[in-house]
This record gives C-alpha cells, structure tokens and sequence, in this order.
C-alpha cells in the first residue's frame, strides 16, 4: 500500500511567486504547511505557504 503523499507548491508570502515544490501527508497533516525559504525574486528569506 502505497503512503497518501501529495506534492504541494510552496508560494511567497510578500511577492506571491511559486518557488519550491514538497511532498507531504495530508492525511497526518490536513493544516496548511508554512516555512521561511528563501526567495529568489524579493533576495531574502520569506515566508512560505502551501498554495491551495
């Protein structure tokens, strides 16, 4: 049996660009995931959220 990940995209808080792609399980983790990554278009660590 294969694990319930999906690939979710990861979108800059400040300037809106979808930079990173992850994985991760929805049916452990249904809340949305946020980490600071940095952004290569505002040249600085930014918050991150899981683009719906």
């Amino acid at each position: 049996m294969a694990e319930p990940r999906q690939e979710i995209t990861l979108k800059c808080t400040e300037c809106g660009s979808e930079n990173y792609i992850s994985t991760k399980n929805k049916k452990a983790h249904p809340e949305r995931f946020e980490i600071n990554k940095f952004c290569p278009k505002c040249n600085k660590k930014t918050l991150h959220k899981e683009k719906r």
